[in-house]
């Protein structure tokens, strides 16, 4: 069985979103997208994201949307495959509109940073030093 990931986001703004997410390499998926959704591939069939607008997402859940430029309950971490693929990804973040919340971590065996997207949502990169 095929199995992938989707995380479905709300957004203030689809079109700008799918900007933003586009400026990362994330490919739209048509078929899956509409005027209230836009199906992503974050990572080409297995990961992806469902942009949806606030009332659109609202209409599914039955308690309050959280602002995620408020609080947050959740860090969407993607492993990278190397250094320069983190800052490459976060550099295009921060030029699409998105900002980094603290600064690169070093670890030596692991290295990675963040970026809050438009909407407010935390995404984590983080690569980690192959295993011997």
């Amino acid at each position: 069985m095929n199995k992938q990931i989707i995380f479905n986001l709300p957004v203030k703004d689809l079109e700008k979103s799918k900007a933003f997410f586009s400026a990362l390499g994330f490919g739209l998926n048509p078929q899956y997208s509409n005027e209230n959704a836009a199906f992503m591939d974050v990572v080409k069939d297995s990961i992806h994201v469902m942009l949806m607008t606030e009332p659109f997402f609202k209409s599914l859940i039955d308690k309050p949307l959280a602002q995620a430029r408020e609080a947050n309950e959740v860090i969407i971490c993607l492993s990278c495959e190397s250094r320069e693929e983190v800052d490459s990804l976060i550099a295009k973040a921060v030029a699409a509109g998105g900002r980094t919340p603290h600064p690169p971590e070093d670890l030596g065996f692991m290295y990675d940073q963040g970026f809050e997207d438009i909407d407010g949502h935390l995404w984590n990169l983080v690569w980690t030093a192959p295993q011997d």
